[in-house]
């Protein structure tokens, strides 16, 4: 388990987080370090809403971050080398097809067991209030639910939420 030495968790969504329903900067192929981004040979036309600045911005954060996304894995192998990312954990959903109890994300129980106390931002696009009153009540760390707009992606004002609640964990 854990001790209280670790940082911070990041549990880290990809569509409609990483991936925006629109296309963020119209006209502009991303780039990565200046350099143009692999060949698109996913067949996802997707990928090239990524921002190759996430990356960069996200391992500033200096705080451990998780893949929490169905795309589980395949998150390594294609999202990672797009944003600059080295391989990351990957939370494992259980299979099952029941609903989770009193309207919560289905994510929301699994993050929950696998930060076990740690303090931890989850940065998605489908967060609810239901969602933050469970953290707040059965989470015994910290938490930021930060919900992202899924049609523009991480921006700006969410790095700044995620930066200011990093920075009050550090004055507790």
């Amino acid at each position: 388990m854990p001790g209280s030495a670790d940082p911070p968790l990041v549990f880290l969504d990809v569509d409609g987080t990483l991936i925006p329903f629109k296309v963020r900067h119209p006209g502009r192929k991303p780039a990565l370090g200046g350099v143009a981004q692999p060949v698109n040979d996913t067949g996802n036309p997707l990928l090239d809403r990524l921002d190759p600045d996430d990356g960069r911005r996200l391992l500033a954060l200096g705080c451990q971050l998780v893949w929490a996304t169905t795309w589980m894995v395949g998150a390594n192998e294609v999202i990672s080398p797009r944003l600059g990312l080295p391989d990351l954990p990957v939370v494992e959903w259980p299979d099952g097809d029941g609903d989770p109890p009193h309207g919560l994300h289905w994510k929301i129980i699994v993050l929950t067991r696998w930060a076990a106390g740690r303090p931890f931002v989850w940065l998605d696009d489908e967060i609810t209030v239901a969602d933050r009153l469970w953290i707040a009540t059965h989470h015994p760390g910290r938490a930021l639910p930060q919900r992202v707009d899924p049609y523009v992606g991480l921006t700006d004002a969410d790095f700044s939420a995620v930066r200011e609640w990093l920075e009050s964990c550090d004055s507790d």
